[in-house]
């Protein structure tokens, strides 16, 4: 049976940008425009004759804002809703109300300063919107572009050489996750005691909110949360999340971990990615690494993670009942990356039974 195209609502109070996103979205075979509208309103009356797969929606409009009519459906009628607007940093407080209030994703405003910079927001949106069609929705109260080749971590560094031996170090964790990822990890990282090991965390995050959400972080949790910075040590007790728009990389000067942040090209459709920060895990911390991956959209994660394993790490999964989209645990699932799968509520538990375990370097 053929596969019918995913149905979006455009809902922005700019005629132009309704245009651009009709555009780019009719771009693709797998997706088709339901409609538009220019305010909550004239949504609301076409949602009463015909219900999209997906709402495109704006947050900054006349007569009701978005987060507000996000809240309406969320509550009415569940969709799966992505916030596409041109919020900068210090509205980052209105995407945390949009993630609390049950939007699936949020993605910048197409930009479209240069082809590259249109190239690779209109692949995002696009896989933004097919992935949102498939994830679980709760109730709460111009020009056509050519789609990016889609690199692997080779982009970034070379695979990790499989035989050679690592030395004893500390324990390191790193977690890759992306839609649905700012609530599922605030279930996981406030929960966690000041003695677990260093977290590096890549989220898929718009440029400019990844330290809002550290910062977020860091108020409710025991552990210490912040945005990642070059050169840095990997202390225990601490969540470091990769800045948006950068790769995070895992290295090690003799036994001390540090963090390398780096330009490069996106991995996987992503930057950062999470292929590019398991690689590093694989390469630098072998089997004194645990590779944990979340709910998310896509494939970014499943070789890196599979890289891992191959070196000897442990590795977990976020299963499908409790992830919102469940594409980067099922890939990583598929390719044989994952030795257990886990329920989102239990990952904090894994994280700390596998740091007190007898040290997996010295078993055996």
């Amino acid at each position: 049976m053929e596969r019918q195209p995913v149905r979006v609502l455009i809902v922005d109070d700019s005629a132009s940008v309704r245009q651009i996103l009709s555009t780019i979205l009719s771009e693709d075979p797998a997706i088709a425009i339901m409609g538009t509208a220019s305010d909550p309103y004239a949504a609301a009356r076409r949602l009463q004759n015909e219900v999209p797969d997906v709402i495109i929606l704006d947050i900054e409009m006349p007569r009701m804002d978005g987060i507000t009519f996000l809240r309406k459906i969320m509550a009415q009628h569940p969709i799966p809703v992505i916030i596409c607007s041109s919020l900068t940093e210090e509205g980052s407080d209105l995407m945390f109300e949009a993630f609390e209030a049950g939007a699936v994703d949020i993605v910048p405003k197409p930009r479209i300063d240069t082809r590259q910079a249109l190239i690779e927001s209109s692949g995002r949106l696009r896989e933004a919107v097919k992935s949102a069609a498939s994830a679980r929705v709760r109730p709460r109260q111009s020009r056509r572009v050519r789609i990016e080749k889609k690199l692997t971590a080779d982009a970034i560094m070379p695979p990790p050489v499989q035989g050679r031996s690592r030395p004893v170090t500390e324990r390191i964790v790193c977690i890759g996750v992306s839609t649905g990822g700012t609530e599922a990890l605030n279930d996981v990282l406030e929960v966690l005691p000041p003695n677990c090991p260093g977290i590096l965390i890549v989220q898929h995050m718009p440029q400019g909110f990844t330290a809002a959400f550290a910062r977020r972080l860091d108020g409710v949790c025991q552990i210490n949360v912040k945005e990642a910075e070059d050169g840095e040590p990997v202390q225990p007790g601490c969540a470091y999340i990769a800045p948006g728009a950068r790769h995070m990389l895992l290295q090690r000067t003799g036994l001390r971990y540090h963090i390398a942040i780096k330009d490069g090209p996106p991995v996987s459709r992503h930057r950062p990615s999470a292929d590019v920060l398991f690689r590093s895990a694989a390469q630098y911390a072998g089997r004194n690494a645990l590779g944990i991956i979340m709910t998310g959209m896509g494939d970014d994660g499943a070789r890196g993670l599979l890289e891992m394993r191959k070196l000897g790490a442990t590795t977990r999964a976020q299963d499908e009942e409790s992830c919102v989209v469940f594409g980067m645990p099922k890939e990583a699932i598929a390719l044989g990356a994952v030795e257990k799968v886990v329920s989102l509520n239990q990952i904090p538990q894994e994280i700390m039974l596998w740091s007190q375990a007898g040290h997996p370097a010295l078993a055996g």
